[in-house]
């Protein structure tokens, strides 16, 4: 029987180890829901102007949460796009579903247009916990078109997650966005609030 050397076996050994273990890559999806026609006005441009996420899942692999102070990096799954941008493309898809005919954009070049409101977002916290919940918080604040006049709130959604598999976490983060598009979507229709007289 021919042996290997042995500065040979360990990195055959660990070559083999990744063969059998790929990177899944996983991506965010829009889940709200088409609303009816509500009598109101449908705002003409939406720009989801900036999105900002906090540092420790500012990268590629998913970040899961152990317990309140230990988290583990799962080099084996990963987002296929940053994750700030995903999170600007779903939300505008999902504040597209609620205003249909509006155009919603993440592209600079609508935000000086008279008729866009435009969104920033902060995410606070994006914490993914196997086999039981996924919760985002956000401050998201809306500019209505043509004045200085801003509304901003603070949305946190938690979503179940049942199985221990990450596609259902993802899908969970993907239903957390709806419910926060939704709380944004409410307040782009709402009035500006009124400017206190000097």
């Amino acid at each position: 029987m021919k042996r290997l050397p042995l500065f040979m076996a360990g990195p055959m050994l660990l070559l083999t180890a990744c063969a059998t273990s790929p990177a899944k890559f996983y991506t965010l999806d829009a889940q709200a829901p088409a609303r009816e026609a509500s009598g109101q006005a449908v705002p003409a441009i939406i720009v989801i102007s900036h999105v900002s996420v906090p540092e420790l899942v500012d990268r590629p692999q998913f970040v899961l949460r152990i317990d309140a102070t230990r988290i583990r990096i799962d080099e084996y799954s990963r987002w296929a796009e940053p994750l700030k941008e995903q999170i600007a493309r779903v939300l505008a898809a999902d504040l597209a579903l609620s205003f249909p005919g509006a155009l919603v954009s993440t592209s600079a070049r609508w935000e000086d247009q008279a008729r866009t409101h435009q969104v920033s977002v902060e995410v606070q916290g994006f914490e993914s916990t196997p086999g039981d919940n996924a919760t985002i918080a956000v401050l998201w604040t809306v500019r209505y078109p043509g004045k200085e006049d801003t509304r901003s709130g603070r949305s946190i959604v938690r979503e179940p997650v049942k199985t221990q598999e990450n596609a259902d976490l993802v899908q969970a983060h993907s239903r957390a966005l709806a419910g926060i598009s939704a709380d944004i979507a409410r307040a782009i229709q709402a009035k500006p609030p009124l400017t206190p007289s000097p």
